[in-house]
């Protein structure tokens, strides 16, 4: 397994697609958090009234974030499916649940770092620009600010997981990403269309109760954040099981 790791690792950091990505990541991250940090602030500080939330307002890059992240996480698949490299991978290593097990740990060990350090960034980056709108800020030390940042990180990792559970079972970068936009994007801007009795599981899905951890004022919607987010990796659990039986029967 070490060596598996090992490999999966020089390849991850030999694409200029890693890096671009990254770069990408905080670039675009950052860069949102300055802009809703602006004037625009009061604005939405007059609509939100008691139930303000200066870190979850720093913390909305998350938004753009997530499919920045899945899009590397989908990447560490099919880059490999796309040049035809599988099969040497498959080759070199015939325990295919090895070599899957290995893009996931360092899938999530870069995602996870990543996502820390784009959260803590763009806190201290947000945080600052409130203060000079004069609309009320948080502190690192503050009741549960550093939960949601710590948080907003793991949500990002889950992410990438379940990017790599896609881009596994499609094989396809396109059809991997677009799947990801509907889970991430369509589906939440459609839960009101759903029925009733689908409700329920918009309480562990991303970017709706996957993501409620990110804030430190509570929502009535959802009252346990951490569950949420826990249920939300249970689903992404799943697709990587999927993933998993998927790489093992299908030919390559």
């Amino acid at each position: 397994m070490s060596r598996a790791l090992r490999a999966e690792w020089i390849k991850l950091r030999s694409l200029r697609s890693t890096w671009y990505t990254l770069a990408c990541l905080f670039v675009a991250g950052l860069g949102i958090t300055a802009l809703a940090s602006s004037r625009s602030a009061r604005d939405a500080y007059a609509d939100a009234g008691a139930a303000w939330d200066p870190t979850a307002h720093s913390l909305t890059s998350y938004i753009v974030a997530q499919l920045i992240v899945g899009v590397l996480g989908i990447l560490v698949v099919t880059s490999e499916f796309a040049t035809g490299l599988m099969r040497t991978t498959l080759t070199a290593t015939p325990r295919r649940h090895r070599v899957l097990a290995a893009k996931v740990v360092i899938a999530a060990a870069v995602a996870v770092v990543a996502g820390q350090v784009l959260m803590v960034g763009a806190f201290l980056v947000g945080q600052p620009l409130l203060g000079r709108q004069g609309v009320p800020n948080a502190d690192l030390g503050d009741p549960g600010v550093l939960r949601a940042v710590f948080a907003g990180g793991l949500y990002l990792a889950v992410i990438a997981l379940l990017a790599v559970g896609l881009g596994t079972i499609m094989r396809a970068t396109a059809g991997a990403l677009a799947t990801l936009v509907g889970i991430v994007f369509l589906v939440p801007a459609l839960a009101g269309l759903f029925p009733s009795w689908m409700a329920g599981l918009f309480d562990f899905w991303p970017t709706l109760g996957g993501a409620a951890a990110l804030a430190t004022v509570p929502d009535p919607n959802f009252a346990h954040p951490w569950w949420n987010l826990a249920g939300m990796a249970l689903g992404v659990a799943a697709v990587l099981t999927a993933a998993f039986v998927v790489l093992r029967r299908r030919d390559v």
